[in-house]
């Protein structure tokens, strides 16, 4: 009776927690498409001539300025609304258990993720990607369309002349801030794909790693927009004798200078994003992608504060999630041990917390200050938080100059006694998709089978611990040489429990392309490290803890609570008798410098508490971690045994083709009459080509998914 009236319990809370997912996902829903119906009705005179006035009206006083108040409940309110409780709808999500498996056999809408463009500019492009994008350049073209109408219904010989101008010079004027206009709403969500940790991508199904495209698509769109509106008014300066106006930097209004600066910038960042020079000169790319501070800053200077509530939204997130993610940098990660592989491939081994926990297909970054203080480079995880509980695994293949750096320390006859790292993240999906299919088919290219080792690991403990009848597995996977077949050894944890895969259906089709017979003469053993622990290393932990969602959310909704709280004080008691009980008139600059460091030090100071009050059980957790992990510096004979011996399980599940590439065509259309998802990871040729045989009309059931591996 006792056993079942917990099971009853726990099915009545999980059901009322599901009725409150529900009734937020309402919430959340006629939010969204509220603050959408502002966006496109913005441009519209209905909006300029009757709603906007209203709002302000109502919301002239002494505390706020009527058109930033406006604008900040238009565009900042409802979006920060949507972000805060997301947080709470995936906090409550974390409560469900086992991620709905039962409900997984059926997926909803998967035909919508079919690629649809693949080898355009665009990259992988899938049918819901295509519609949303369509969707966007919809709203920018109806907004630009709309505010030109209305712009040149207004000019007339008469009225032209009446500025000293001709007809065209005026429609021109009237074009360039046009553009600045549509440029603003690109601007407005361009750092929504790059906030990691933000509660909005997950709500929409999405990573931070897989929404980088994104963030290239509006950072293209915007920056030809804004260079268009720079280049508009340039000539219209020039036509009309004004190139004083350059120069301009008015107490009020409009800062010409501003926009300038912010131009140069962008434009800077914008040309080393040309692929072939980020690709040869990566550091130079880097290191001018941080005028991106400049960039915004001076973005907001332009136009001024008032101005801004519609790109105030993800600047806002972006900055909680960066300085987040500054603090957690700060601390130094305990790095338990490393395997050397003879193909110039490391994996790095991290002391985790128990209350850290992440799906498979995640990533994070990592820092060596003894190579460089300021590179930060991601790298998949290979590890499983629940098969691996007290660590987390990277693997780290040799391609540029840093990865080389780290490899030729690590590989040295005199192995190092520690190595000071600092992490970022992890960063994964919110829940587990891949459990919704029967079959699972991975195609890898190199070391694009690292992001695929997690989901093995994950689901070699789901069917042996759990019971849980896991999909089939085929690996396919292609490499250069045999040296590269050590690869493989990273499947199985170095220890951990359990330490095979004689529960899951597991496939492995290895294939060395540049060899047609093995060559085990040359090939070098793998070698294994021990770090010896520092008093200074800490295991990984969220740096909110395991409310991380939950934490998120308060700081988000708290630190701009506290941000309209001090605004409003400020206005009341410091700009608004300036502008109205004496003869000066506020700078529009000073405002925006105050707005701009008042939004900072609201958001530093709610997340810097947060972060103070969840460091204690942190460092509980980091006290059980050191004592599990013991304190000697030499390698256990479990460690040595697994290096020495191969694992029976994986070898008999492996099939090893020399001299020849995989048929991709044929191998795939054999899982075509089940419920198949196909995992593409490597070069992008082969992602193209697995993309271009899902999509084909052989391939109805097939479900593809091209993968944004990092090493």
């Amino acid at each position: 009776m006792d056993a079942n009236h917990v099971v009853k319990k726990w099915s009545s809370s999980n059901e009322k927690i599901s009725t409150v997912q529900a009734a937020l996902r309402l919430l959340l829903v006629a939010v969204f498409l509220g603050s959408l119906l502002m966006w496109i009705m913005a441009p519209t005179n209905t909006f300029k001539q009757s709603w906007l006035p209203s709002i302000q009206a109502k919301l002239n006083s002494t505390y706020f300025e009527p058109k930033q108040g406006a604008r900040l409940l238009i565009y900042t309110l409802p979006i920060l609304l949507v972000a805060a409780m997301g947080c709470f709808y995936l906090h409550m999500g974390k409560k469900l258990k086992n991620d709905k498996m039962a409900s997984c056999r059926n997926p909803r809408f998967a035909s919508w993720k079919k690629p649809v463009l693949i080898k355009g500019p665009l990259g992988i492009v899938s049918r819901v990607e295509l519609a949303f994008l369509i969707m966007f350049i919809a709203l920018l073209s109806w907004t630009f369309a709309t505010y030109i109408s209305n712009y040149f219904a207004k000019i007339n010989p008469n009225s032209a002349a009446e500025q000293g101008e001709k007809v065209w010079q005026s429609k021109l004027d009237s074009a360039a801030l046009t553009l600045g206009l549509v440029g603003n709403i690109c601007l407005a969500f361009l750092f929504f794909p790059v906030t990691r940790g933000s509660s909005l991508l997950p709500l929409f199904g999405l990573t931070s790693e897989n929404s980088i495209k994104y963030h290239i698509w509006l950072g293209n769109i915007t920056m030809t927009l804004f260079t268009a509106h720079g280049i508009c008014f340039f000539i219209y300066w020039a036509v009309t004798n004004e190139l004083s106006q350059m120069l301009k930097w008015d107490k009020t209004g409009v800062s010409n200078l501003a926009g300038e600066v912010a131009l140069v910038t962008g434009l800077a960042m914008w040309l080393t994003t040309i692929p072939r020079i980020r690709r040869k000169l990566f550091e130079l790319f880097f290191y001018t992608h941080y005028l991106y501070i400049i960039f915004m800053i001076f973005c907001i200077l332009h136009v001024g504060i008032s101005f801004c509530g519609m790109m105030l939204p993800n600047v806002y997130l972006f900055v909680v999630d960066r300085y987040l993610r500054f603090l957690q940098s700060q601390r130094n990660v305990r790095l338990l041990s490393a395997r050397v592989l003879p193909c110039e491939t490391l994996e790095l081994n991290l002391g985790k917390s128990l209350g850290l926990s992440y799906n498979p297909l995640g990533i994070m970054f990592i820092n060596v200050p003894s190579i460089s203080k300021l590179q930060w480079h991601p790298f998949s995880i290979t590890s499983s938080s629940t098969l691996e509980p007290n660590k987390i695994s990277i693997v780290i293949k040799s391609e540029g100059s840093w990865t080389k750096k780290l490899y030729q320390m690590l590989s040295s006859p005199s192995s190092l006694d520690r190595l000071e790292v600092s992490v970022e993240g992890p960063y994964a999906p919110a829940s587990k998709d891949f459990l919704r299919y029967d079959t699972l088919v991975m195609v890898s290219g190199g070391s694009g089978i690292t992001p695929f080792i997690s989901i093995i690991r994950e689901l070699i403990y789901m069917s042996t611990m759990l019971n849980y009848k896991a999909p089939k597995v085929i690996l396919i996977c292609a490499f250069k040489n045999s040296s590269e077949l050590t690869m493989l050894d990273l499947i199985l944890p170095i220890s951990g429990t359990p330490s095979d895969n004689s529960n899951l259906q597991l496939q492995i089709e290895a294939f060395v392309t540049r060899e047609k017979e093995p060559k085990i003469d040359n090939i070098k053993p793998i070698k294994a490290i021990k770090f010896k622990p520092h008093a200074k290393d800490e295991p990984l932990s969220s740096i909110l803890g395991p409310k991380h969602w939950l934490w998120l959310g308060m700081i988000i909704a708290s630190s701009f609570v506290i941000f309209l709280i001090l605004l409003g004080i400020i206005t009341r008691y410091y700009i608004y008798p300036i502008d109205h009980n004496t003869n000066k008139i506020f700078s529009t600059t000073w405002r925006s410098v105050i707005n701009v460091l008042v939004m900072c030090i609201c958001i530093v100071m709610t997340a810097s508490a947060a972060v103070f009050w969840n460091k204690r059980q942190n460092d509980i957790e980091t006290s059980q971690v050191q004592n599990m992990v013991g304190t000697t510096g030499t390698p256990s004979s479990y460690d040595l045994e697994l290096e020495n011996h191969p694992r029976q399980s994986l070898s008999q599940a492996t099939n090893v083709h020399y001299g020849r590439r995989p048929d991709l065509r044929r191998m795939l259309l054999e899982y075509n009459g089940s419920s198949t998802n196909v995992f593409a990871s490597g070069p992008k040729r082969l992602r193209q080509e697995v993309a271009t045989i899902c999509s084909s009309g052989l391939a109805d059931n097939l479900h593809f998914e091209s993968i944004s591996f990092s090493w």
